[in-house]
């Protein structure tokens, strides 16, 4: 059996979706490298609709078993260059 993984939920005090997307994205920029932490899977929600989440990155397979790096719902196809 495979063990649980563990997630962090960090609340915060910004109150738009855009500046949450933002520190995603800056959390990403400087702790991508920490092998423990997947922001592929990144979500957000309202902190009193928790049950809602919203999507950081597409995180889609690709060739290579790499995954897409680019904000969920973009345009064009996916890749690995690009914002967050």
């Amino acid at each position: 059996m495979t063990e649980p993984r563990w997630i962090i939920h960090l609340p915060t005090t910004l109150t738009s979706h855009d500046a949450a997307t933002d520190l995603a994205v800056a959390l990403y920029d400087s702790l991508g490298h920490v092998a423990a932490l997947d922001f592929g899977e990144t979500t957000l929600s309202e902190e009193d609709r928790q049950h809602l989440r919203h999507r950081v990155w597409c995180d889609a397979r690709l060739d290579g078993g790499q995954r897409c790096r680019l904000r969920d719902g973009h345009p064009g196809s996916c890749g690995t260059a690009g914002e967050g």
